[in-house]
């Protein structure tokens, strides 16, 4: 008689996955109300204090397991000021976690406790709106979702085999700045585990991301002569009018190719208006569909910035593709399967889309790592000050990640078949199928 493959029966909730629920149900209060204290203590990618604070409180939970958490310094990142130049900006630092690495079974969990708001930001409060929602800075991008990573894997911890499942959870500081720093670490993860577990927000509906594009930043410095715009206008060499020709010429190429994305984001430069300004920086966001697509843009950023050069005008080009994209192949496919037929027990309707957006999926994936990036709370409007999520999310999407758990502990989700499959797809440059 075949033998059917485990990851192939259906599930089950056993009791044992029942009580790990159950524990889950209990600690739905505390799950809100941690993330609101954690949402109203400030912790923008720059405020180095605030970042500090909410850390010592992340690292009050982490040392409820059984493991000692490390706290990481990043190296310093390298910014480009508003002339031009390469200053070093010190970053906050990444709690770890890593419980049982002997086990068979290791996931990676990740999450980042930075949010995009200043320190000087209005937006600092959590509230409650009149249809149930919770309005605050961070509620659900996401401090909401490392509330429902920690309390999943709390719950987890009293199933039967959690011996077999070892999990290494990184929370890091600067993942809304680009995950600069912490991209060693993250490519770390996604060397030694199987799985990866992420905690971005789920969409409103609970709907999942499966395709991600791949990101970049580039600050494009362009240097010229000063000059009084009134006495000696034309020995002056205008690196403003130099930025404004790059960022049309930019702006001209989407559409170019398909899912190529140009954005101009800010221009820096000039000063008195009688003045011809000797210094600019241009900043842009492009976004890209495959690494086709990164070396195509990676030119054209190149071949038009040059193209300025010449007669007193110089262009230096810092930046790139820091992400890559995140294509849906079919061992991702299978993974979101069995995530679907999960949250089918729990009453949870799964379903999935792709997005522009970008994350630290985007890092584990390009490390051969199958994944899940968006298992937080269900929210919406980030990065704004409508940022919300429904309250009720909260236990909802705990419950998801821990029957996962349970079910990689089993062995009825068998992680080292996904990771194998997915080695295979990305080693061939099989694209994405579906």
């Amino acid at each position: 008689m075949t033998q059917v493959p485990a990851d192939s029966r259906p599930f089950r909730i056993s009791d044992a996955d029942r009580a790990v629920l159950d524990a889950v149900t209990l600690s739905g209060p505390d799950l809100v109300a941690r993330a609101i204290a954690w949402s109203e203590m400030n912790s923008g990618s720059t405020n180095l204090p605030g970042l500090a604070a909410v850390a010592d409180r992340l690292t009050e939970v982490l040392r409820s397991f059984d493991c000692e958490p490390e706290t990481l310094s990043l190296p310093d990142e390298v910014r480009i000021d508003a002339r031009g130049e390469a200053i070093d900006s010190p970053q906050g630092q990444c709690l770890r976690l890593r419980l049982r690495p002997e086990a068979p079974v290791q996931v990676a969990l990740t999450g980042h406790y930075d949010t995009v708001f200043p320190a000087d930001s209005p937006f600092q409060t959590v509230r409650q709106l009149a249809n149930g929602r919770l309005n605050g800075p961070g509620i659900a991008d996401m401090k909401g979702g490392i509330s429902v990573m920690l309390g999943a894997l709390a719950a987890f911890e009293r199933h039967p085999l959690a011996s077999r499942l070892g999990f290494q959870v990184l929370l890091s500081p600067d993942e809304e700045t680009g995950s600069m720093g912490s991209a060693a670490l993250l490519a770390e993860l996604g060397r030694n585990c199987l799985i990866g577990l992420t905690y971005e927000p789920a969409f409103s509906d609970g709907s999942l991301v499966s395709a991600r594009k791949g990101s970049g930043n580039y600050h494009i410095a362009i240097t010229g002569r000063a000059a009084h715009a009134g006495r000696d206008f034309a020995s002056g060499r205008n690196a403003l009018v130099a930025a404004a020709r790059i960022a049309t010429d930019l702006a001209d190429l989407n559409g170019v190719r398909e899912g190529v994305t140009i954005n101009v984001g800010r221009i820096d430069g000039g000063g008195a208006l009688n003045a011809v300004p000797d210094h600019a920086v241009l900043r842009l966001d492009v976004r890209v569909p495959d690494r086709a697509g990164t070396s195509w843009i990676d030119e054209q950023v190149r071949r038009v910035s040059k193209a300025q050069e010449g007669d007193g005008i110089s262009v230096h080009v810092h930046g790139g593709v820091h992400r890559p994209a995140k294509p849906f192949f079919k061992a991702q496919q299978d993974l979101f399967g069995h995530v679907r037929e999960l949250g089918s027990l729990l009453g949870q309707p799964i379903d999935w889309r792709p997005s522009g957006g970008v994350c630290e999926g985007n890092n584990l994936l390009a490390q051969g790592l199958p994944g899940i990036d968006t298992l937080g709370v269900r929210g919406g409007d980030i990065h704004s000050d409508r940022e919300f999520a429904w309250p009720e999310s909260f236990v909802e999407r705990a419950k998801l990640s821990a029957l996962i758990l349970c079910k990689l502990a089993a062995g009825e989700i068998d992680a080292q078949a996904l990771r194998a499959r997915l080695a295979i797809e990305q080693g061939d440059g099989a694209g994405p199928t579906g």
